[in-house]
């Protein structure tokens, strides 16, 4: 008997002020500046040629926005799933790479070498991160067989996906670059067998 698929079409947000000077964003809700809200027109425009059944997002409003904007044109409404926030930074949120090594320097390299289990002041593991982000892919994944689904996440949660489908330690997820509004696909024969056919699409947006 065959099995069923899903063709998941996973999106980092549009770009943001934060995005812009590097800091790190986390839970902090910051909005698409005009460049994001511009990118995902693009990619809207992009994905209208695609037949699409359902569209997700994580609560977070840089997602939601860009989910929004491709929705529109399939008539969808936009499910919000929690579970696919981007990792809470804690006290390092608000702060760029440079600041939080002068501030955190011990820990700081601490998670830069092992991400998995350490994690800033206030925040989350990569290991806390991935529990709860593969919860809220299982249901996207039991409630869509055989369909063809949108999911605008954020850089983390899309690294750690594509990191378990490519069978990558976490430790080296910031191996895996995600561009904002990229497009990626994977294709789910039930949820231990995967297939990565794109990463980090970005020809919508270029010139």
């Amino acid at each position: 008997m065959r099995s069923s698929m899903t063709r998941l079409f996973l999106v980092r947000h549009g770009e943001t002020e934060w995005n812009k000077s590097l800091r790190y964003q986390g839970h902090m809700d910051i909005p698409l500046s005009e460049v994001g809200l511009a990118q995902a027109e693009k990619l809207a425009l992009r994905l209208s040629k695609e037949k699409l059944d359902a569209v997700y997002s994580s609560d977070l409003s840089r997602a939601m926005e860009t989910a929004k904007a491709a929705a529109r044109f399939h008539d969808l409404p936009v499910e919000v799933i929690p579970e696919l926030r981007e990792t809470n930074f804690g006290r390092w949120e608000g702060l760029t790479y440079k600041e939080i090594q002068q501030q955190y320097p011990e820990i700081a390299d601490g998670w830069r070498k092992n991400p998995r289990d350490i994690k800033a002041p206030d925040g989350e593991s990569l290991s806390e991160v991935a529990k709860r982000c593969f919860i809220g892919l299982d249901k996207i994944l039991d409630n869509n067989p055989d369909r063809n689904v949108l999911l605008v996440a954020h850089g983390g949660i899309i690294r750690i996906i594509v990191a378990k489908v490519l069978g990558i330690d976490i430790n080296e997820y910031w191996r895996i670059k995600q561009t904002n509004v990229a497009l990626n696909i994977i294709e789910f024969h039930g949820k231990d067998k995967a297939i990565l056919c794109l990463l980090n699409d970005t020809c919508h947006v270029t010139d």
